[in-house]
């Protein structure tokens, strides 16, 4: 497929660089033909593209050399035909090559064309982007000063990477704020942890999964093994979670879902088209699954829930998903030149897209804490005569030390989620809730 796309480019090259010496004519006549065939609207088409450079060449003000007239007309093709299509010149394409294959500098946050607004999809925990308050649906209007309006998706992305511990500023504007929010970020080494696992109670499994890289099937795996016989219910945390790898997120279905189709890819060459399908043999659990969505949950991740969901193996809880289905395919052009296009999109298990349209939640829970109403007269006499009896113990200043270093310990736990931590989200409250009931139902 690759061979006869470069085929066809050095041909319509070729043609146009011929057409360009028989097109210097400020007032030449178009052809007319009153039934062309496929072959003359091409070349009429290509006669015309050809006079417009050669005028725009030799009348604009800004004199510009043939190669930035067509690097330009390649970016406004590219940039028109959908939100995730580009041209990458020499720079773009070797950016874009130390983004996937080396370290860098940056943020940690994914972007994406939404509304015709460069908009944050999600920041990353624990990167700069997220310890400064980026937050998802955050639309990007400057970058240092500079207006993104005009921007392309590697345009941006280009200008907010760069050396670690340097600074960037950012413009936002937030939904709910009166005027846009400066947003000050210093660039690091974008350093992330997958899949991270978490237990509820006695019988609650909390995984969250921040991206799907190639370890997302194996680490998500592993955390069910290793507590399966004591896991009655599972939460996957899917928020803020920009997408990646396709295998990995058909993967991590498998591990839920023992038959019937995944996701399908469509294009409009059938060669594209694909059809993913569960194995029984590699699915781990039966036990009720609660996967919690927001508006930064995108590409791989909507696969997903969508997929579970359709399935009727997981309740969807929390906020509707970006709305990122199509696929993407970097295809060179020169040595140092490439263009990414669209060439196909998904499809769920029910014949549904999620391209603009996302996943909806079968239960909606905007985010926010749990109200709580906690007053000092409520206090049984027992329970307060007990906690004063505990007051009087801590006097002596080794149990007071003794009470604090057993505290401590408590909070710094990361292997388990208090009722204190919940009640601070109330997305994951509601999901917990939701998935005891289940646990219940299923007991039964």
């Amino acid at each position: 497929m690759k061979s006869k796309k470069y085929i066809a480019f050095g041909f319509i090259s070729a043609l146009g660089a011929l057409a360009l010496g028989f097109s210097t004519s400020l007032l030449a006549q178009e052809p007319v033909a009153d039934a062309p065939t496929t072959e003359a609207s091409r070349l009429q088409s290509l006669a015309k593209f050809t006079k417009v450079l050669s005028i725009v060449e030799k009348y604009n003000v800004d004199k510009l050399t043939i190669e930035e007239l067509m690097d330009k007309a390649l970016q406004g093709m590219m940039g028109n035909l959908d939100a995730h299509s580009n041209y990458l010149n020499k720079k773009s394409f070797e950016s874009m090559k130390v983004q996937t294959n080396g370290e860098f500098g940056g943020l940690g946050i994914t972007v994406g064309i939404k509304n015709g607004a460069l908009t944050v999809i999600s920041p990353i925990e624990g990167t700069p982007a997220d310890e400064a308050g980026l937050e998802a649906g955050d639309i990007i209007l400057k970058i240092d000063g500079q207006s993104t309006l005009s921007m392309t998706i590697d345009d941006a992305v280009s200008i907010m990477r760069g050396k670690p511990k340097t600074p960037i500023d950012l413009m936002i504007v937030r939904k709910g704020e009166a005027k846009p929010l400066p947003i000050h970020i210093v660039r690091d080494i974008i350093k992330i942890q997958s899949v991270y696992a978490k237990e509820i109670g006695q019988n609650i499994l909390y995984v969250r999964v921040t991206s799907f890289d190639k370890k997302v099937v194996t680490d998500v795996s592993k955390e069910i093994k290793k507590r399966n016989k004591k896991v009655d219910g599972i939460i996957l945390d899917l928020r803020n979670n920009p997408g990646g790898l396709l295998d990995q997120a058909v993967g991590l279905v498998d591990v839920f879902v023992d038959s019937g189709s995944i996701v399908s890819q469509k294009g409009r060459d059938a060669s594209e088209d694909r059809n993913y399908n569960a194995s029984s043999k590699k699915t781990l659990t039966n036990v009720p699954v609660v996967v919690l969505v927001n508006a930064g949950s995108a590409s791989a991740s909507e696969i997903v829930s969508g997929a579970l969901q359709d399935h009727k193996r997981a309740v969807i809880v929390g906020e509707n998903t970006f709305g990122k289905g199509s696929v993407q395919v970097i295809l060179p052009i020169t040595a140092d030149e490439a263009i990414k296009l669209t060439i196909a999109r998904y499809y769920l298990p029910s014949g549904r897209t999620i391209q603009a349209v996302g996943v909806v939640p079968d239960i909606e829970v905007a985010r926010g804490v749990v109200q709580t109403k906690e007053s000092a007269y409520s206090i049984k006499e027992a329970d307060l005569k007990k906690h004063l009896e505990g007051e009087l113990e801590k006097v002596d200043t080794n149990d007071v030390k003794k009470e604090t270093t057993k505290d401590e310990k408590k909070k710094d736990d990361k292997t388990i989620i208090t009722k204190e931590q919940m009640n601070k989200d109330i997305q994951l409250k509601e999901g917990v809730d939701i998935l005891k009931a289940l646990i219940i139902v299923k007991g039964n």
